[in-house]
């Protein structure tokens, strides 16, 4: 048996002391407390004392046996509770990935989880992390019962947010496949992911409201058309005259709802395309002009002048030559329907560092401040009334949009009350792209 080191001996002596001195003083607490109450004779308590120091004194003497003196075996060096290759994975993760205790104590943590949820330190408790009840709720009943689990929370803090969380327990060390009960061991760990569901969400939250506001549009010139029909069938069956005023009317909400049809099925083809950038040259100078003529007569029907300016030579982008009409068309006709009383607007086609700008400017009422973040929203109108009064649908900004982003470009708004509006596009002229490339 190996000898202790001087540092182990001196502490067992120090020890044995300790217990020596312990044992002597309770005895003599015992005899000293016989005698005061004569349970004990003065004669015999002296005889007890000394016989308890003695006592005492071998103790304090005694030599160490062999197992004080014998070297403790080192302690094992710690093991890492998770195998560098089970970290790895959980690294790899697409998603934010933890890797728990079953006392949802954290082992690891992936790099997405501090982008996503927070930042996580290693051998915190999740709920350190998470606040979330149900996800702490299911991530420990999942470390007992071994079954997966999938929660889904929202969040409102910094911003609205989707996340669906999916438990599942492992059992990562070696174990045999049911105990000597007949149980199935328990899982050692629990990996817990989370996926964003924020812009699933949105979406569906725009279909819908897409569905009922297009519903409701349809719904006014449907209603308008089913009960001149029924007029006409019934009391004004004969009346040549309500007849002939219904009739118009009619035709109106027809095209109406065609307008409306055509500008869906215009956003539906431009948002399909969304993703691919236009490969096509195009020369934004003979499109800005083209549009400024072919709404020429409106202007005049309407009193109101346009006046275009472009720089001399041209100016060529990559962009779809259909869509840049549209654009451009809807721009101009917007400020003809709702800036007619400045009797003026210009259109004013520049460039500026690398990129070229259309400017369309009106001198009418102005916007009010609170509208301008919302004017480009599927069937957002400043005035309802005005707007179908005008033959708006409600989508000529929203295709605008649409139009800008997938040309890569910037659409800003400007406005004062009383002070006209300005919409202003910018895209990349072709040189810049290329230098780009």
């Amino acid at each position: 048996m190996s000898l202790a080191s001087p540092t182990l001996q001196v502490a067992a002596v120090r020890a044995r002391r300790r217990r020596s001195l312990l044992l002597t003083g309770v005895i003599t607490a015992l005899i000293l407390a016989g005698a005061m109450m004569e349970f004990v004779h003065p004669v015999y308590a002296v005889v007890l004392l000394a016989a308890a120091g003695a006592a005492g004194l071998l103790l304090w003497t005694e030599p160490l046996t062999p197992a004080e003196t014998a070297i403790a075996p080192p302690p094992a060096p710690p093991r890492s509770r998770v195998e560098p290759a089970v970290s790895a994975v959980v690294a790899a993760l697409p998603e934010p990935a933890l890797l728990l205790t079953p006392d949802a104590d954290i082992l690891v943590a992936n790099a997405r989880v501090a982008l996503a949820i927070g930042p996580a330190k290693v051998g915190d408790p999740l709920s350190f992390l998470v606040r979330v009840p149900e996800v702490l709720e299911a991530v420990r009943s999942s470390a007992q019962d071994g079954i997966p689990r999938r929660v889904e929370f929202g969040e409102r803090i910094p911003l609205d947010r989707w996340l669906e969380a999916h438990i599942v327990p492992l059992r990562l060390a070696e174990a045999p496949a049911r105990s000597a009960s007949g149980d199935t061991p328990k899982p050692d760990t629990v990996l817990l992911t989370f996926r964003d569901l924020t812009q699933q969400r949105r979406v569906e939250q725009m279909r819908a409201d897409f569905v009922a506001n297009a519903s409701h549009e349809l719904r006014t010139p449907l209603a308008s058309l089913s009960g001149f029909i029924e007029t006409l069938l019934g009391p004004a069956r004969n009346d040549a005259a309500a007849r002939e005023r219904f009739l118009g009317i009619m035709g109106a909400q027809a095209r109406r709802m065609s307008r409306l049809i055509d500008d869906l099925l215009s956003l539906s083809r431009i948002e399909l395309n969304a993703h691919v950038r236009p490969d096509t040259q195009v020369e934004l100078g003979m499109i800005v002009a083209h549009v400024c003529e072919t709404l020429s007569p409106l202007a005049r029907e309407r009193g109101v002048e346009i006046s275009v300016s472009r720089p001399e030579e041209p100016v060529p982008v990559l962009g779809d030559r259909d869509e840049l009409i549209r654009l451009f068309e809807n721009l101009v006709e917007n400020a003809l329907k709702y800036g007619a009383s400045g009797k003026r607007i210009d259109v004013a086609l520049s460039l500026s560092d690398g990129d070229a700008l259309v400017a369309v400017t009106d001198f009418g009422p102005g916007i009010p401040s609170e509208h301008l973040p919302r004017l480009t929203e599927r069937f957002y109108r400043v005035d309802v009334v005005a707007s179908r009064d005008q033959g708006g649908t409600g989508l000529g900004l929203a295709i605008v949009k649409h139009i800008v982003a997938r040309h890569r470009g910037k659409l800003t708004i400007e406005s004062q009350p009383g002070a006209g509006a300005t919409f202003t596009t910018r895209i990349e002229t072709l040189a810049k792209v290329e230098k780009a490339d």
